[in-house]
């Protein structure tokens, strides 16, 4: 890539990463992020009547607070009771969690509203007629960048009755108490260990079902919060891959935990307590299935198409896409005056993005029912699909500078016809630009994208049809604005010179584009092959270029063109029908190792740390990650002085391989980076990176230097 669109995106990313770490105010008490308040199943105390209360615990967006085990890192919530004598408080009945992602780590917790559930034993001879207050303290951990304690005086006031009746809280409770898991009847199942890889064997009851499931331990160490849990269905029984953590400790006879299943009892599914005899045995790798325990497997449809919105109007800053887009603000500076015409091109362009997203992702989706091990991005692993493309960007940037015309309606003679043809057909190139930068765009992994797409390509095709269109939506969303209230552009100059100048001086950025995807098809063919397409450039050069002679009146060179448009034809045919030649892929130099399964086992087998960076050479992204981030000298003598093998999963051409590795960390495309320990365990890192988020999971992990 060009080094300006290398820069600026390497600022996007910065921009990405989260707030910095919050700090607590100097003066006065610290902001609370959490609300507390103790609240009564009934509206009286009864004597001898167990009494059930719970603390209703309300986060702030974004914040936090855990679960009793709390996963890789956090403190659980506690209550201390001082309780009036004869009463006497049991221990917190715990609501099942959520897995609450924080970079490499995996914490278990709750956001939004939960309510933590507590049976108070009454004595039998508490006086009828009177009142009486429970008080506590409550501690808790509220997180989000930072962690801060967190601590209520809590209390409540009830009268003491004969009879007792539901409180104005009595629905809260009801649901709460439907998400406690309980011992199902009929549910059994075995633990089976081997080194570090643990697998679930289970047998349901009548009636349940399971399409995802979940493991959350009850005993801290056993296993491995941020490790991937791969669910598989072998007729009716059901396993569940888990990493065990290391070391693993001499008593690990059992494995208690609690199973969330279709991610719980308020979406239709089920939680239960599980305590399953663990045994020594032989553990098969994981196999190829989405994984179960990461961010989009646990997203509901909103979550994930609110996360998809983001990606869409994100990816408008990609540079990938900004060259194409910048096609049509020359169209709105030219026709800002007319709102009516400017509402039909942010209509269509609209509709072009949105169907192009959807028939992409519904061909994925096709190919992949019959078998093609195929993701996100999959058209660009085809090299003469990335020659078109080439070649239709430089015919782009030619049109700019003048060297030809082209519109839909316009021809050289200025008529009625033409005038009205063109009128009728303008929408249609706004459409047509819509198709384009979605086609453009598919490389590049926008934040917020990659849990999304994961999460869609797990679920129903109508559903995940809805979610591509939800990405197509937030793409197309700034523009259609614009052309639906052009008094938002009431700021860019009139049109004039200036507007000529500007329009020559975009034929750079899809020049530039241009030598970014003879780049991606260097990777993919040999150098005969990018001979050819420099080949199909110079006679596409020459056939516009006499084209426009003939636009101006020289009618000769219309034959000249057709000529130099039958030589591009014929010098284009052998690079469509030519193999992909696996020996172009480059591992990055001698100091990576090319990515294979079983090269990978044999490293972790043997304690070696290794990191696998899977990545493509259409992958924007993953080119500046690259750049700012693994590449830099400080990372680079980091991983040798740890002695950390770098992998490189190269997906540039097709790799089922890879495709099947990707999936098995619920991911559909590039850029994921994982880092394997000493003990085979691994560790997610974000899509978008920086040094200081590589060297932070190398001190999380504390890979044996070598």
């Amino acid at each position: 890539m060009p080094a300006i669109l290398t820069v600026f995106f390497a600022l996007l990313a910065l921009a990405a990463q989260p707030a910095a770490a919050q700090s607590l105010p100097r003066f006065g008490a610290p902001e609370r992020h959490v609300d507390a308040e103790l609240l009564a199943a009934t509206d009286a105390i009864v004597p001898g009547k167990p009494l059930v209360v719970g603390l209703k615990l309300k986060h702030e967006h974004e914040w936090h607070t855990y679960w009793q085990v709390p996963g890789d890192s956090g403190l659980p919530t506690r209550i201390e009771w001082q309780l009036p004598a004869g009463f006497v408080a049991g221990p917190i009945e715990w609501p099942h969690p959520k897995r609450l992602p924080a970079g490499p780590l995996v914490n278990y917790g709750y956001e939004g509203e939960t309510l933590l559930l507590t049976t108070v034993q009454v004595p039998a001879d508490l006086p009828v007629g009177r009142s009486i207050t429970l008080t506590g303290k409550a501690e808790w951990l509220e997180c989000k960048d930072v962690c801060i304690p967190g601590g209520s005086d809590i209390a409540l006031t009830l009268p003491v009755n004969p009879a007792a009746g539901p409180s104005g809280s009595a629905a809260l409770f009801e649901s709460a108490r439907a998400k406690v898991p309980q011992t199902v009847a009929g549910l059994s199942g075995q633990g089976t260990i081997e080194n570090n890889r643990i697998k679930i064997s289970l047998a349901l009851p009548a009636g349940r079902t399971v399409d995802r499931l979940e493991f959350f331990p009850l005993e801290d160490g056993r296993v491995e919060p941020a490790a991937p849990q791969v669910l598989k269905h072998e007729g009716t029984a059901v396993e569940l891959y888990l990493t065990a953590a290391q070391p693993v400790k001499a008593d690990a006879k059992a494995i208690k935990g609690v199973l969330v299943a279709n991610a719980g009892p308020a979406s239709g599914g089920w939680a239960a307590t599980v305590d399953m005899p663990l045994m020594a045995g032989t553990v098969a790798p994981a196999p190829a299935a989405a994984a179960t325990t990461n961010a989009s497997a646990s997203m509901s449809l909103l979550a994930a198409l609110s996360a998809a919105l983001l990606g869409g109007l994100i990816l408008n800053l990609m540079p990938c896409v900004f060259p194409v887009l910048s096609l049509k603000l020359i169209g709105l500076a030219q026709h800002r005056t007319h709102s009516g015409p400017m509402a039909a091109h942010g209509i269509a362009f609209a509709a072009g993005v949105v169907l192009s997203f959807v028939l992409l992702a519904g061909l994925l989706i096709a190919l992949q029912k019959a078998g093609s091990a195929l993701g996100w991005g999959f058209q660009l692993q085809t090299p003469w699909v990335v020659a078109s493309l080439t070649v239709l960007f430089f015919l782009i940037g030619l049109n700019l500078l003048g060297v030809y015309e082209f519109t839909f309606g316009s021809g050289v003679a200025n008529t009625r016809a033409a005038d009205s043809l063109t009128a009728k057909s303008d929408w249609r190139g706004s459409f047509g630009t819509g198709v384009l930068a979605v086609i453009v765009a598919s490389p590049c992994t926008a934040p917020f994208m990659s849990a999304a797409l994961g999460y869609a390509i797990t679920q129903p095709a109508a559903i995940a049809l809805s979610v591509f269109a939800a990405l197509g939506v937030g793409m197309a969303l700034p523009y259609l604005l614009l052309t639906l209230f052009p008094a938002l552009l009431a700021k860019l100059p009139r049109p004039g010179r200036w507007m000529e100048l500007f329009k020559q001086f975009m034929a750079f950025p899809m020049f530039a584009t241009c030598v970014w995807l003879l780049w991606v098809l260097a990777q993919q063919v040999d150098a005969n092959g990018v001979a050819l397409a420099l080949g199909v450039l110079v006679a596409i050069g020459f056939s516009v270029w006499a084209f426009g002679l003939s636009q101006r009146g020289s009618y000769v060179f219309r034959w000249v063109a057709l000529a130099g448009a039958v030589l591009a034809a014929l010098t284009f045919a052998p690079l469509a029908t030519s193999e992909q030649t696996a020996t172009a892929r480059s591992t990055g130099g001698a100091s990576w190792v090319e990515y294979s399964p079983e090269k990978l086992a044999q490293l972790t087998s043997e304690g070696k740390p290794v990191f696998v960076d899977f990545t493509a050479a259409w992958c924007v992204t993953c080119q500046v990650n690259k750049r700012v981030a693994l590449n830099t000298d400080k990372v680079v003598s980091r991983f040798a002085a740890e002695g950390i093998i770098r992998m490189k999963a190269d997906w540039t051409n097709r790799d089922e391989r890879i495709t099947k590795a990707l999936a098995e960390f619920g991911r559909n495309g590039v850029p994921l980076y994982v880092l394997y320990d000493t003990s085979g365990h691994p560790t997610v890192l974000p899509e978008i990176l920086t040094e200081g988020t590589v060297l932070a999971a190398l001190d999380k992990v504390k890979v044996a230097a070598r």
